[in-house]
């Protein structure tokens, strides 16, 4: 039976996982300096954040290595000396897209690597390449999860097929992924526990990861959490693609396990989160996203909308009704 809890207690089962790098390394290319990484990385530590995701495991063959960071591609070399080994009081965390990463050649065995999990990301008409990576994962020794993206696109029946074939993978954690940040927290209750029942048939975690393109990735987090969803991603400053994310700072100070000390978080924010706003790197609320996460669309056309410095945002609106 799965636990759940009320707003003075904790689980000991949550964990929280900072997507900062991963999720905002889209809004910057990747390019984040070694010591900033390092001072992240202190700061999960001191928080007490359990699992810190650093980027991609993307295939070098299919993406320009010099437009990108090294954590587009995460080499286990490279980040074993930025790191200088692997951290201790934290796990290290790697996304891997279905058809975007040469899963076979580049994951090896997980004691020569410095990850702890996978998490294999993928649309509901990709299950089937995105359980082969899941169990190549888990045969290398790593725990794994399965991120269904879009979740809002999905239908009712392939939605109950995904979660069945999941169930019966080597998956360790589910996730609910409201890629569009189109979900209302009355809509995610609904499907939260859809995924919590398929949870307990198959003796899977559930995790969340919410954008926050109508504000209400936080209010998504904390709803899962009441139902008995463990894994809750979150990010600095919210910083992720387009509207970003619920936000570590917002997170923290909602969860009450001792274990999380709020403190260390405020400090990076404020110490080193300026320095990527002055390199350029947008992220956050902006009309745009609102009106991409009410129509359930994509959020592409928002970013080109505020890239390109617009503000003619009812003008935008007919743009995408247009679209229907």
């Amino acid at each position: 039976m799965r636990e759940t809890g009320t707003l003075l207690s904790f689980r000991p089962s949550i964990k929280v996982l900072d997507a900062t790098m991963r999720d905002g390394g889209l809004v910057n290319r990747f390019d984040f300096s070694d010591d900033w990484v390092r001072a992240l990385v202190r700061a999960n530590v001191r928080a007490g954040v359990d699992y810190m995701e650093l980027g991609y495991k993307s295939d070098p063959d299919l993406f320009d290595k010099s437009q990108f960071g090294m954590w587009k591609f995460c080499r286990d070399e490279d980040v074993l000396t930025v790191l200088g080994g692997v951290p201790e009081g934290i796990k290290l965390s790697c996304m891997a897209d279905v058809g975007r990463c040469n899963y076979e050649r580049d994951i090896g065995p997980r004691e020569n690597s410095p990850f702890s999990m996978y998490r294999i990301a993928t649309y509901i008409n990709t299950i089937p390449a995105a359980l082969a990576m899941a169990e190549h994962c888990h045969k290398m020794g790593y725990e794994t999860a399965v991120n269904i993206m879009a979740i809002s696109k999905a239908k009712e029946k392939e939605l109950s097929l995904a979660l069945d074939l999941i169930g019966n993978s080597a998956a360790d954690i589910i996730y609910i992924v409201d890629s569009y940040g189109s979900i209302y927290p009355e809509e995610m209750r609904v499907i939260a526990e859809r995924y919590l029942e398929a949870g307990e048939k198959y003796q899977k975690a559930i995790g969340i990861h919410a954008h926050n393109n109508q504000e209400l990735a936080f209010a998504n987090t904390i709803e899962c959490t009441a139902l008995g969803v463990d894994y809750l991603d979150a990010t600095v400053g919210g910083m992720g693609r387009g509207a970003g994310n619920c936000r570590m700072e917002l997170l923290l100070g909602f969860l009450k396990n001792p274990k999380y000390k709020l403190a260390h978080i405020l400090r990076f924010l404020q110490q080193c989160m300026p320095y990527i706003r002055e390199q350029g790197a947008k992220w956050g609320f902006d009309p745009a996203y609102l009106l991409t996460g009410m129509l359930n669309r994509h959020p592409g056309s928002a970013i080109r909308f505020v890239d390109e410095g617009r503000t003619d945002y009812a003008e935008f609106f007919n743009e995408l009704l247009e679209q229907e």
